[in-house]
């Protein structure tokens, strides 16, 4: 495993998918810190609302990385197209964007020295078949730990749990339980369960996700899997309580995981990471 000191120096970082939830969070974070940001992003998702002052936006996609600057020192590889219900609908936009985007940057990143972080999925764990979506990232991953393993690729992968937070999305089919619910309870809509809603999340506030990804860079450890988890997770029918709403309930969609909870502490051993933002707080503080 790959890990020097601390980065101190101003680097100049590329981050994919830097208009969208949580690209704007980490470049927010970046540019406080005094680092030069740039962003690609084809903006399917992401949003020009979300374009942070004294960051350089670009346009295009990840399978066109190759006509961008060839000296970041970093790429956080956060681009990808998310949410499983939709991958049954259009499997193959998935794995063209997550496996062969991905294999792109990678190449990118070998070809030019630029170190690499993998935004992966905890989906994962649910089964690599389980679903297209969690395929295409899976594969995502195959390609990094082969440049990796042979090619002198320097990366690391983080995979998020459930996150939730400022900016996430709160309307279309790309949305998460937290901001669809946010904006349902906001527009006087009924909030929807799909399945029993006792199925377990393991949900990370974006801010201690950001910490986590920051923490990758400035240790410049390379050569690991994070699991970016709280360690504790919560039913869908107990978070409906903390949201005080009465939901309706409704079949169980295809491919979901019955339960994510991150039990593995390699984060916390190696970065220090300790997650410290509740979700019960968080809803709280949202006066709905």
């Amino acid at each position: 495993m790959e890990q020097r000191g601390r980065v101190s120096d101003k680097m100049k970082i590329l981050v994919t998918g830097g208009a969208g939830f949580v690209g704007t969070n980490l470049i927010k974070r970046l540019l406080k810190e005094g680092h030069e940001v740039q962003s690609l992003d084809n903006y399917s998702t992401g949003l020009k609302s979300n374009e942070v002052d004294g960051c350089r936006y670009w346009a295009g996609d990840i399978q066109n990385i190759s006509i961008m600057d060839k000296d970041f020192n970093i790429i956080f590889h956060l681009a990808a197209i998310a949410r499983i219900g939709p991958s049954f609908e259009r499997p193959e936009e998935y794995i063209d964007t997550n496996f062969n985007g991905t294999y792109e940057v990678v190449k990118f990143c070998v070809k030019n020295n630029i170190s690499l972080v993998y935004a992966g999925s905890s989906s994962k764990h649910s089964g690599r078949f389980k679903n297209p979506y969690t395929f295409s990232k899976d594969l995502g991953e195959d390609i990094i730990t082969l440049y990796q393993t042979h090619f002198g690729l320097l990366s690391s992968i983080a995979r998020f749990y459930n996150v939730y937070g400022p900016h996430q999305l709160l309307e279309g089919g790309y949305t998460t339980l937290i901001g669809r619910w946010i904006n349902n309870i906001q527009n006087g809509i009924q909030c929807e369960i799909y399945g029993d809603g006792e199925q377990r999340r393991d949900f990370t506030h974006i801010d201690d996700i950001v910490d986590a990804l920051i923490l990758i860079m400035e240790k410049q450890a390379y050569g690991y899997e994070f699991e970016l988890g709280r360690g504790k997770n919560h039913s869908v029918n107990e978070v409906a309580k903390m949201f005080g709403i009465d939901p309706i309930y409704k079949d169980a969609k295809l491919g979901e995981a019955r339960h994510t909870l991150n039990t593995d502490d390699t984060a916390n051993k190696i970065l220090g990471w300790n997650p410290t933002c509740q979700l019960e707080d968080y809803i709280n503080t949202l006066n709905l």
